[in-house]
């Protein structure tokens, strides 16, 4: 297949993906989207919103949609590692005879949902960390490969504190995009009251397997990256930092340390999937500015006036892309 043809075959594919989530879910399109462009980037994504904005729904309707098995892991403070890793557990055979063998959790399946994983321990919440980086989990010394695809898209309430475990800043860079979850406007919520109450409730159909996920996936690396291009995503990125010369008055006023390499990396892997989304086999300017309020937003630390002030790392990243603009 020639290189026009898989992105063609790609945009179609992702275009078809993309209706068939909006049959079930109403309005969110920018959050559908950037979920997607996680998903072909194979990233995790981390869901931030209030309770009962569709969070979990969105998510199984993905996995539905890409024929990938699913599980659901609700963090609590008592859950323990092992309920998300599996353990190994006796098993009793013929005479008394007595081995043991490994049984699975949750976190083996292509889309594991972490709903509310703020709510768990930090030592259970580290349970993930090795499966997000490595694709692997270890167990009483032995190392088991994860199936893949594989993805952790996580959801966190940004209004309740009482009883929550914040991300360490380490587990946040795994996430390649932090995604807002937005109220929905009243014609959306008449439309989800429609659908909701219905007799017959909607359902999707399997439109992509796993490999032709990890296709798309290993043509998105293919697509071409121009060095100015690359240039302005690392200048972007630089700016972030508060000892950067170039970086905006805001930036250096409220950010205590900026992103890390993974920052870029995010943003490059998901430049490319938005431009196959859009028909093209090249990285433009245009996508690194579309993708980098989600690819940064948690990789901005703010320092104690930032915090005391409120100030949105959105708003500081818009200041660098209009001071980027501005410098051409």
């Amino acid at each position: 297949m020639e290189a026009k043809e898989q992105m063609e075959y790609c945009r179609n594919t992702i275009s078809l993906v993309r209706e068939e989530i909006a049959r079930v879910i109403v309005g969110q399109q920018e959050v559908v989207e950037q979920l997607l462009w996680c998903v072909f980037a194979g990233g995790h994504a981390l869901l931030e919103g209030i309770p009962g904005l569709g969070k979990t729904m969105l998510v199984r309707t993905i996995a539905d949609t890409l024929d990938l098995s699913f599980s659901r892991i609700q963090f609590t403070p008592d859950l323990m590692p092992s309920d998300i890793t599996g353990t190994n557990v006796i098993r009793f055979g013929l005479q008394g005879a007595a081995d043991t063998v490994f049984q699975p959790g949750p976190v083996f399946s292509s889309i594991v949902l972490a709903d509310e994983i703020n709510r768990a321990t930090p030592k259970t919440q580290s349970a993930l960390l090795e499966a997000m980086q490595e694709q692997t989990v270890t167990v009483a010394g032995e190392t088991r490969k994860l199936p893949q695809p594989f993805f952790v898209l996580a959801t966190q309430n940004p209004l309740e504190n009482e009883g929550t475990y914040p991300l360490p800043e380490a587990q946040l860079d795994r996430f390649l995009l932090k995604i807002n979850v937005t109220y929905p406007s009243p014609e959306e919520l008449k439309e989800i009251v429609r659908r909701t109450t219905a007799v017959n409730l909607l359902t999707v159909e399997k439109l992509a397997s796993a490999q032709e996920l990890l296709d798309i996936r290993q043509v998105a690396k293919e697509v071409l990256l121009a060095d100015d291009v690359l240039d302005y995503g690392v200048r972007l990125l630089m700016m972030t930092h508060p000892d950067e010369p170039s970086a905006p008055e805001s930036i250096r006023k409220y950010v205590a340390f900026g992103s890390g390499p993974r920052g870029i990396q995010s943003i490059i892997s998901v430049s490319k999937v938005r431009a196959i989304s859009k028909g093209r086999m090249h990285v433009s300017t245009g996508d690194i500015v579309a993708v980098a309020i989600p690819a940064l937003r948690h990789r901005l630390f703010l320092n104690f006036e930032g915090q005391a002030m409120g100030v949105s790392t959105d708003r500081l990243i818009e200041d660098i892309v209009s001071a980027l603009e501005g410098s051409r």
